[in-house]
């Protein structure tokens, strides 16, 4: 009975790894599988009256047991076996003999990821790619070093190069903007964003190198159109008001090196140029609850906008589910020439606790000091502290997460203004929607000679969207979506804008490396 159930586990998960997208085309030996995947929309049902076990039943193209087998066909596993219970042979599957400290999975190929946090690793092209900082899923990483619910879906395509665990994955969206009022605006461009992975064991810990590329310098310097958006400069004179600068060519190249120092706790560092330091929640086009919005939160500059730092250098120690890591950082916003690099400076400094009690949630809250952020005001320095929660809920063919932030930037000599976000995604095999509410003090709005130059004004936020994505060729997806937002201001500025209310949309094409 011990040996019949390790061999009903075992089918079980080979069942479990054939049913996903990761697998379709890609014969084990020994299994005939389907040339192609059963429809989304049709999912294979097993017969009324089967009398099989649940996950047990036929599965198109692969031929199941009818009943148990008899004791002569049951292999007779090593007598020495130190692979876990469901792990052993099965006929035709060649397993590892046992878990190496590179975690390879030899003969488990899967080149694609799009998966949760109890399926990592079994991808990379025969090795499993682990947790940067720690002895944990991958599927916790998110930008920089910042933590997301390991529970999180992870698309990429995956593979391997020499002794290199490599994943890559990004996106491309065309985009029609239009924002409403006199302090609107129109116009086509393009956001995208391209990043790769590379993971090796190298000495007594793990390496990895990442980079990460946007091609959004092409819009232009004044960026595009967007309502009660602040920060940064086009051309070193005025800032940039009720637009959003496009981002660097360069957006992170970046090295994280973690060693172990018990099961449980590792230390690690991570040397970024450009970098994100340990500030903030990840960034908004890493949360899965964010990055389907096709606008960056009018909260970006209170919450993530460090996330492109020319210069980064951060230290910390991981404790199972807690982290607490300190950086030295670049405090300047990247400047308007967007195609090339920044100096590389140390003048700045922040201290970030992580903490994900389970797979579901990420916590972190943080505090940093800014010296001189913003290029057309060189004497102010900035105080910066934020909190957030991200949870993580895993769909039967989708997922949902939300995430709760706050962010309070604290001028010196200045204001102290406050911000908070509350953005949700839900996906359902090929649907999408999203949702963002924000409300941000901002003290920006209005510039020298106005009268209203200097005054706080507290404004809101609320988008609401929807994008449908078309499996168009292995690893790639066409998604067409649509985004409306409301705003909301005080009577005092609502001249400026036309209307207390007004209304803004944009009208989206993504195509999506999966």
């Amino acid at each position: 009975m011990k040996v019949a159930g390790r061999i009903k586990a075992g089918l079980a998960l080979a069942a479990g790894i054939m049913c996903s997208p990761a697998s379709y085309g890609q014969d084990m030996p020994g299994m005939s599988m389907p040339p192609n995947p059963p429809s989304a929309r049709q999912p294979t049902r097993p017969p009324a009256d089967s009398g099989q076990p649940q996950g047990m039943q036929d599965m198109p193209g692969m031929n199941m047991p009818t009943g148990p087998p008899s004791a002569a066909q049951l292999p007779s596993p090593p007598p020495e076996s130190n692979q876990p219970q469901g792990m052993q042979d099965m006929p035709s599957m060649t397993m590892p003999s046992s878990s190496s400290d590179s975690g390879d999975v030899s003969g488990m190929t899967v080149d694609r990821m799009d998966m949760h946090g109890d399926m990592a690793g079994m991808n990379m092209g025969g090795k499993m790619m682990v947790g940067a900082t720690g002895n944990y899923s991958m599927m916790r990483d998110a930008s920089g070093t910042a933590w997301q619910p390991e529970s999180t879906p992870m698309e990429g395509m995956s593979g391997e190069w020499g002794r290199w665990s490599t994943m890559l994955h990004g996106y491309i969206d065309g985009i029609y903007d239009h924002q409403g009022g006199p302090r609107g605006g129109e116009k086509t461009y393009s956001v995208s964003m391209l990043m790769g992975m590379a993971q090796n064991q190298t000495g007594a810990g793990t390496l990895t190198l990442r980079a990460m590329l946007s091609l959004e310098p092409f819009m232009g310097k004044s960026g595009y159109p967007l309502l009660l958006q602040t920060g940064e400069t086009a051309n070193g004179v005025t800032p940039l008001i009720d637009r959003q600068h496009p981002h660097n060519l360069f957006m992170e190249l970046a090295g994280v090196y973690g060693v172990p120092i018990t099961e449980a706790i590792s230390v690690f560092g991570y040397v970024g140029y450009p970098g994100e330091p340990a500030l903030g929640p990840p960034t908004f086009m890493h949360r899965f609850s964010g990055v389907d919005d096709p606008a960056a939160p009018i909260t970006h500059h209170w919450l993530d906008s460090t996330h492109i730092t020319f210069g980064v250098l951060t230290a910390g120690i991981v404790d199972g589910a807690w982290k607490l890591e300190a950086s030295a950082f670049n405090g300047r916003e990247p400047d308007q020439y967007r195609w090339g690099f920044n100096s590389f400076t140390l003048n700045s400094a922040s201290v970030r606790l992580s903490w994900n009690p389970t797979p579901s949630w990420a916590l972190q809250t943080s505090y940093g000091f800014l010296k001189s952020p913003e290029q057309l005001e060189p004497t102010i320095n900035q105080d910066r502290a934020t909190a957030s929660a991200s949870y993580n809920l895993p769909l039967d063919h989708g997922n949902w997460q939300t995430t709760l932030a706050w962010g309070r930037d604290n001028n010196r000599l200045g204001n102290t203004l406050d911000a908070f976000l509350l953005e949700s995604a839900a996906s359902w095999y090929q649907h999408t929607v999203f949702a963002r509410i924000e409300n941000v003090a901002k003290d920006e709005l209005f510039q020298p000679p106005s009268p209203l130059a200097g005054d706080i004004f507290h404004v809101s936020g609320f988008s609401l969207g929807y994008i449908y994505d078309i499996p168009v060729v292995d690893h790639v997806a066409l998604g067409l979506g649509a985004m409306g937002t409301v705003d909301d201001l005080p009577s005092a500025i609502a001249p400026a804008y036309g209307s207390t209310n007004p209304l803004s949309y944009m009208l989206f094409t993504r195509l999506k490396f999966t």
